[in-house]
């Protein structure tokens, strides 16, 4: 399984994680507006379910080897 799973949008986990980190230190600022904030959660939660996306596909893609030795999609 790649690590670098992608759906659509084009992005990696990682980079979805990357964009997430960021968007905590913003919210973790003291200088970010009650709308800023609002507007972060939002961007926040799509990523969130982003990701969630991208897990799902890998899931999808795992592998199990069974006694015999043969390779079934999970």
């Amino acid at each position: 399984m790649k690590q670098e799973e992608e759906l659509e949008s084009g992005r990696t986990l990682e980079e979805v994680f990357e964009q997430l980190d960021e968007i905590v230190e913003k919210l973790q600022s003291q200088d970010v507006s009650l709308d800023e904030t609002v507007k972060l959660y939002t961007e926040g939660m799509g990523l969130l379910k982003e990701s969630d996306a991208i897990l799902r596909d890998a899931e999808k893609k795992v592998l199990q080897i069974d006694e015999e030795g043969r390779v079934d999609e999970f």
